[in-house]
Parts: structure tokens; C-alpha cells; sequence
């Protein structure tokens, strides 16, 4: 799908340089497998959800995922020309906003994956949708959720992630020690924050990229929060930026396509990066529009299948 205009990441580069000020006060990072008893936040497992159709029957379903500026991105006017386009060419669209949208958490804080699933498979009860052929879509922090949600599972069957993460990192909070997201009530695994990364969370230093370059320097702690990509029910593709300010997306992609081979993945895995900056991917989304027509829309007659896993 095309997006008509380009969203904003100065919300997410906002958000995580104001956590920075509850570390430097603190002057201590959270470990990030430590027992987590805080109350879970308001309206957890609730998300704010539309479903666009088009005109026709048996539409794959797309559901798309916004970034850390949180609302709902996909269903924004800014974004509704390229689900649009979407639509006229047979799909139908479930736009998802999981935090900072009508009825969701405030915050980017333990969001339910449990709660997302049960909105798809709402909208994949609709009698106009094919709900044999679900695809995920996700950018940044959103690439980071379709990665995770595919993982668990199964009757979600393709997965594009723009400048995606390869692993559940830390929640936006004031403190600093819950991870972005949890299932069926419980925190995952995440890469915590460490004091080494606040000078560039903050002024005049901050570099975000630096940042999320010291966070993952915690080798054991990127390994327990590393998503299961392996699991995942059907092809993958990844668009990353070599040139990403934001964080290393394409060190993280390629990491990702090494898990793949090390499991032998047996679907089909792409992995394009461009020559760009963050923002960037979205002047290439020719590459999730052909990959979605390849393996969702072509497919769905037949009902999306996939060969038994390795």
C-alpha cells in the first residue's frame, strides 16, 4: 500500500528522550527480567480497531500497525490514500491503534498481544474476509509488534516490517521498567535501558541511534528478548534503512534473516535496505505492495497455504 504522507517520528524521538530524565534522576536502569508487580495500565487488552471493505467477497485481511507516536496511524487521513488504494484492490484493512488512541493505554506499556489477536479475529469473522489469509504490517516500533504477534500466532500468514526491531524493548514509562508489550497478562522479556545510553537520550548529545546501540550491547538480554521469527506461519519481508537515524534497522534485519537460516525457515524471507534514513522506506512501498499481492492477495482463492514447518 502506498502512504500518501509520511508519519511523524518526532513524537517517538519526544517520548523516549523525556524517559531519559526518570534514568538520569534515578540514575539506574531497571533489570529487564526482574519481577514486575506494578498494576497492569488502564484499558490493557483493549485496542482501538477499524475495519475497512471493499466492494468484493473473500478479501485477504491487511492490519496495519503505527510506530511509538502511538493513536491509530493507518487509519488516519493521512494514511486513509494508500488503505484506500488497498481496498480497490481487494483487500480489506484493519487499521489498529494498540496505545494513545480512543479506549487504549495511555502508554506504550505491557500492550496485550492477546488483546490485538482477538480484534483480528473479529475482523476476520466478517463474511466479506477471507479470514484464511491474515498479513501484518508494521513500521518501526510497529514492525517490532507484527514481527512479535506473528510469532505466537499461527493463522497470521504474511509479515512486512518497515524498519522493524528484532527484539521487545522497554515500554515508554516514567520508570523505565516494564517491557512495550506482554501476553495473556504476563511482561516478556526486554531489553532494558542502561545508564551508558542516556547521554544520548538527552541534550546536547542525544542521538537515538547511539542510544539504541548501547541497549543492545547487553548481549544476554538481547538474547531473551529476541522475537521467535522462526515460528512465524508464512513469508517475511523486511525493509530497513541503512542510513536509519532512528535505530540500527538494518543490523537488526539482517540478524533476523540469520535466526531464519540458523532454523531453516522454510518460507520465504526478503530483506531490502535501502539507501535511506528512517522516513525513507515509505518512497519504496512498491516492495510491501508486490509482496502482499504475491503472497496474500494472488494466494487467496486457494486460501493462503502453508507447507508444514521444518
Amino acid at each position: 500500500m502506498t502512504v500518501a504522507k509520511k508519519p511523524s517520528w518526532q513524537g517517538h524521538a519526544a517520548a523516549v528522550a523525556a524517559l531519559a530524565f526518570s534514568i538520569a534522576a534515578s540514575q539506574c536502569a531497571q533489570a529487564a527480567d526482574a519481577e514486575i508487580e506494578r498494576a497492569l495500565p488502564e484499558n490493557h487488552g483493549h485496542v482501538d480497531a477499524k475495519l475497512f471493505l471493499g466492494t468484493g467477497t473473500n478479501q485477504p485481511l491487511i492490519v496495519g500497525f503505527g510506530g511509538a507516536e502511538g493513536g491509530n496511524m493507518f487509519a488516519s487521513d493521512r494514511v486513509r490514500p494508500g488503505v484506500e488504494q488497498s481496498l480497490k484492490k481487494g483487500y480489506a484493512f484493519l487499521a489498529v491503534g494498540y496505545f494513545d488512541a480512543p479506549g487504549t493505554p495511555k502508554e506504550l506499556d505491557r500492550i496485550a498481544l492477546e488483546g490485538i489477536h482477538e480484534a483480528i479475529q473479529t475482523a476476520a469473522r466478517n463474511p466479506l474476509v477471507n479470514g484464511k489469509c491474515i498479513a501484518v504490517l508494521g513500521a518501526s516500533k510497529g514492525g517490532e509488534l507484527a514481527l512479535l504477534l506473528a510469532s505466537h500466532y499461527p493463522d497470521i500468514k504474511a509479515v512486512v516490517g518497515l524498519v522493524p526491531g528484532f527484539a521487545v524493548f522497554v515500554g515508554h514509562t516514567s520508570t523505565l521498567d516494564t517491557p512495550s508489550f506482554s501476553l495473556n497478562g504476563k511482561p516478556l522479556a526486554f531489553v532494558p535501558v542502561p545508564k551508558s545510553a542516556v547521554p544520548f537520550l538527552l541534550p546536547p548529545n542525544r542521538n537515538l541511534r547511539l542510544a539504541w546501540e548501547e541497549m543492545l550491547k547487553d548481549k544476554v538480554a538481547v538474547e531473551k528478548a529476541s522475537i521467535a521469527v522462526e515460528r512465524i506461519n508464512g513469508p517475511i519481508l523486511l525493509v530497513s534503512a541503512r542510513r536509519d537515524e532512528f535505530w540500527p534497522s538494518t543490523e537488526m534485519s539482517v540478524a533476523i534473516g540469520e535466526r531464519l537460516k540458523e532454523h531453516n525457515f522454510p518460507y520465504k524471507f526478503e530483506h531490502v535496505a535501502i539507501d535511506g534514513t528512517h522516513n525513507e522506506v515509505y518512497d519504496h512501498s512498491d516492495l510491501s505492495e508486490n509482496f502482499l499481492d504475491a503472497n496474500l492477495l494472488q494466494q487467496a482463492a486457494a486460501g493462503c497455504p502453508r507447507s508444514p514447518k521444518k
